[in-house]
């Protein structure tokens, strides 16, 4: 699976070290849980939401001819 969790302490503190991120990354929050994944060189990708929730993250990928 891409999506990775990222934990949240016990007094709702997200701590993140940039460096150690993905050169290109995205961090979606829902619902009091955040995940991280790593963005494709050559894709498309969706987050699909229903009623303001995040349900799926879907990816297009292809590659340059």
């Amino acid at each position: 699976m891409r999506l990775q969790d990222v934990n949240i302490s016990e007094t709702g503190e997200l701590k993140l070290d940039i460096m150690e991120l993905p050169k290109s990354c995205v961090i979606i929050f829902n619902e009091g849980r955040v995940k991280l994944t790593e963005l494709p060189p050559h894709a498309e990708t969706k987050i699909v939401t229903h009623q303001g929730k995040v349900t799926r993250v879907k990816w297009d990928e292809g590659e340059n001819f």
